[in-house]
């Protein structure tokens, strides 16, 4: 009986270790491998109690103007609440911007040069009007910072140009790689 309930408790603790290492290593492997875009950033907030000074991010490409969904048929405007695929185009500025969307499964057609498409979730549901946004949410819209760097980046964010340096899956799924002042990297993400 001792036997089987330490034979059990190991087994617990080796999926444990395993399920934990995979998330890492997935991580790991997109920031490695992933392609780079650099996304415009806007700050919103610049501390959290229990974790630290932080920088919460918008993006450009987080307000998805409604006519640039390529299926606007009545199937994928029920999936408006859910994953969305958005189309970003590497512009003259180094940043790279929206130019297309999808709802549901994504794009028909691969992405064209100085193309990526990235995935999302978006809430704010799609009544088919072309004026509407979408509000995508690309699970990136944190970076932690040392303690005390958050107000005074905040501050020079709403002068400067910031950005963030993002690595992309081939599945669309974005992590953030550094934090960037125009040209100067100033904080960048572990591998692990």
């Amino acid at each position: 009986m001792k036997n089987r309930l330490l034979i059990s408790a190991v087994a617990l603790a080796l999926i444990q270790i395993g399920f934990l290492s995979w998330i890492i290593g997935s991580r790991a492997m997109i920031l490695r491998n992933g392609q780079e875009v650099l996304l415009k950033v806007e700050p919103v907030d610049p501390r959290d109690l229990l974790r630290g000074d932080y920088v919460r991010l918008g993006y450009e490409a987080s307000s998805v103007p409604a006519k640039l969904i390529v299926n606007r048929d009545v199937e994928a405007s029920a999936a408006a609440d859910g994953p969305i695929h958005v189309r970003l185009k590497k512009g003259e500025d180094g940043f790279w911007h929206p130019v297309a969307a999808a709802l549901g499964a994504g794009f028909a057609n691969a992405p064209g040069e100085d193309e990526v498409d990235v995935l999302g979730t978006t809430s704010s549901g799609w009544a088919q009007d072309e004026e509407a946004v979408l509000h995508v949410d690309y699970g990136i819209g944190r970076f932690y910072l040392p303690e005390g760097e958050g107000k005074a980046i905040e501050r020079d964010m709403r002068v400067r140009s910031f950005g963030i340096l993002a690595a992309v899956d081939r599945d669309g799924t974005l992590q953030i790689k550094a934090l960037k002042d125009g040209d100067t990297t100033l904080f960048s993400e572990p591998l692990y």
